[in-house]
């Protein structure tokens, strides 16, 4: 099958992966500027006997993840069949597969092992309890990114309870996680989910799963041996959990553990045991996810009486959801635990937006899945997910949705999350003076309106080279590393300071600046101020020793850098940094457009002086090379 120009409405932009069933591309929503993975199946290319069992199966994941509302679990938007295909559209989780982490890093210490399994029975806690089983739970099905965040994936064999979408003997899975049920009769429970868990853990402990072979020899040993002890393997295991994990891969389901949470209890006790440090609590309870859903319509019958259409209450939610989807108001959404700040952003914006309030993270998430929403203004501290964590998830859902972090504190952790996974656009204190935050929302409200309006001039910038990296720093180490990591693939200009700098900027195209701010911190601010207030495709990123949270709060707000990096500096991370953002300088030449979003004001908090207002002049004198539209 060749790549196809678009699947209904959406565009189809590049190949993700292949496997035996079909191919995943990149896709985009245009309508709500979301980017999508598109999961096809070629009818033509499969068998005439295999074809409608193929796509049964295809069919049953869609049902089965359709239901699932759950931050750990990628999500299913819709579903389209033609003639020629059948394709999944869901979202677009990054990472990587567990299966290729596991190749890198070969096995993972206590508490990285307890990161990855808690998060993976929190959201089997919730599946279960919504009558859904996985029952292919593997490392290759499941997605973890840089910050240990993990999505699960392709339901493709899932069962529904009380469905008759399952054959009875269809043999599910795949050998080395295969539970001895599954060999015999491949009929599956909760308990086998379980199972596979176990055997991804001991791989996680150990490196290696606990059988190994050939698909012939796993499957004998699955049914008639007992695994190694996992701490022959690994010294470093404790008995307790060796126990734990051997529990988890009993033969007969009923020695196993009766449910997600009991095994996650398990494996906590016994590792902080061992560790002697309390660990995070497994994720919320499976209550917790399920009455996400009930909040959600919740929202949306309250927006949708105040809509054109329906009626108050009486719509299904089919009707209620399409009525606010529909709405021309600007949709925010406020999310913070305390119910009495919600009903008063509610009151302050509600006679000019349409305003979403969610109390928690898992609730605003299937909001944003839900709904085109605009601006997402989320609290730090929060039971269950952190504002920051919310807001880099809400970034991959919705990239063209404008993000504001709201603190009553200044956190050092939260405001540099903010900057380097967030990219929020404003940090907002409590107690908010609301003329302040009415200007600040109208800004986000404005930017999201542009960004959905993509520009015309966007096509002409392919053309444009992608410019260099700039460094500004003192002593020359940090321009010489930076050399090599990038493979000599992008040039790379060293200045000692700010006045050097800016006679670069007049001579080159500059993507990307990195500076130490031990270069000069009050200088190096202004700049970047400066810049982004006149030329915001200019991403910065900025290497610092200890920095305050006021200093951070100002680059965020003022400055809008890219990203901040702490001393010592690993070169891993500086070149990830660097490339991510060539990247993002990348995007934006395709589409100019996306810079709105990270233009700054002047900061009103710098005293003005002469040597400000020359390097204002210089600034603005820059020759325009990117070429950015007019707005």
């Amino acid at each position: 099958m060749s790549v196809p120009e678009r699947i209904g409405k959406y565009e189809v932009q590049a190949v993700l992966g292949k496997g035996a069933m079909g191919t995943v591309y990149r896709g985009f929503d245009a309508t709500i500027q979301r980017f999508v993975a598109l999961k096809v199946i070629a009818k033509s290319a499969l068998e005439p006997d295999d074809l409608e069992h193929t796509l049964r199966r295809f069919r049953q994941e869609a049902q089965a993840v359709g239901r699932l509302m759950h931050p750990r679990i990628a999500a299913i938007y819709d579903f389209i069949e033609t003639d020629e295909l059948a394709c999944i559209v869901m979202e677009l989780a990054s990472g990587k597969p567990l299966s290729q982490h596991l190749k890198e890093v070969t096995r993972y210490d206590l508490g990285q092992t307890w990161q990855i399994a808690s998060q993976i029975l929190g959201a089997l806690e919730y599946c279960h309890s919504r009558g859904v089983v996985h029952r292919d739970l593997k490392p290759a099905n499941i997605l973890i990114d840089d910050d240990f965040r993990i999505k699960i994936t392709d339901f493709g064999v899932a069962r529904i309870d009380n469905s008759s979408l399952t054959q009875f003997g269809d043999l599910i899975g795949t050998p080395h996680y295969m539970a001895p049920e599954q060999c015999v009769s491949g009929q599956c429970t909760s308990l086998t989910d379980l199972y596979q868990v176990g055997v991804i853990v001991y791989e996680l402990l150990t490196g290696e799963p606990p059988f190994v072979g050939t698909t012939a020899e796993v499957l004998r040993q699955v049914l008639q041996k007992s695994p190694p002890d996992p701490s022959q393997l690994n010294p470093s295991i404790p008995p307790s959990l060796a126990k734990v994990v051997e529990k988890a891969l009993a033969k007969e389901p009923r020695g196993r553990y009766t449910s997600a949470r009991t095994l996650a209890e398990a494996l906590k006790e016994s590792i902080e045991s061992s560790l002697g440090v309390a660990l995070a609590s497994a994720p919320p309870d499976s209550a917790q996810a399920v009455s996400v859903s009930a909040n959600l319509l919740d929202n949306a019958r309250l927006l949708a009486a105040g809509a054109e259409d329906p009626e108050e209450g009486g719509a299904g939610s089919g009707a209620i959801f399409a009525a606010v989807a529909d709405s021309k108001k600007a949709r925010v959404l406020f999310v913070d635990d305390d119910e009495r700040i919600l009903n008063a952003l509610r009151a302050l914006f509600k006679a000019h937006y349409h305003v979403f309030t969610a109390e928690n993270g898992a609730l605003a998430l299937e909001i944003v899945k839900r709904f085109d929403i605009h601006v997402i203004v989320s609290d730090q501290r929060m039971p269950g997910m952190a504002g920051v964590d919310l807001l880099r998830e809400a970034k991959a859902i919705a990239p063209g949705a404008v993000r504001l972090l709201l603190t009553g504190y200044s956190d050092l952790a939260a405001t540099v999350g903010s900057i380097n996974e967030g990219e929020v656009f404003r940090f907002v204190r409590k107690p908010w003076d609301n003329n302040e935050l009415r200007s600040t929302i109208d800004d986000a409200v404005a930017i999201a309106a542009e960004l959905a309006s993509p520009s015309e001039s966007s096509a002409r910038a392919d053309a444009q080279p992608p410019g260099s990296v700039l460094v500004i720093d003192p002593e020359p180490g940090l321009a010489q590393g930076l050399i090599p990591l990038l493979s000599g693939r992008v040039r790379v200009h060293h200045c000692l300071g700010v006045e050097d700098a800016v006679g670069t900027l007049e001579k080159e195209e500059v993507a990307v600046i990195v500076s130490d701010l031990a270069a000069g911190k009050d200088e190096l601010i202004t700049l970047f101020e400066l810049l982004k207030a006149e030329h915001p495709e200019i991403l910065s990123i900025v290497v610092a020793s200890a920095p305050d949270a006021e200093l951070v709060i100002e680059l965020i707000n003022h400055a809008q850098i890219y990203r901040l990096i702490d001393k010592p500096v690993s070169a891993r991370r500086l070149r990830s940094k660097v490339e991510a953002a060539m990247q993002k300088y990348a995007d934006f030449k395709r589409a100019p457009e996306l810079v709105r979003q990270h233009r700054a004001h002047e900061s009103e908090l710098a005293k003005p002086s002469p040597w400000r207002s020359r390097l204002l002049e210089r600034i603005r004198a820059l020759p325009d090379r990117f070429f950015l539209p007019t707005s």
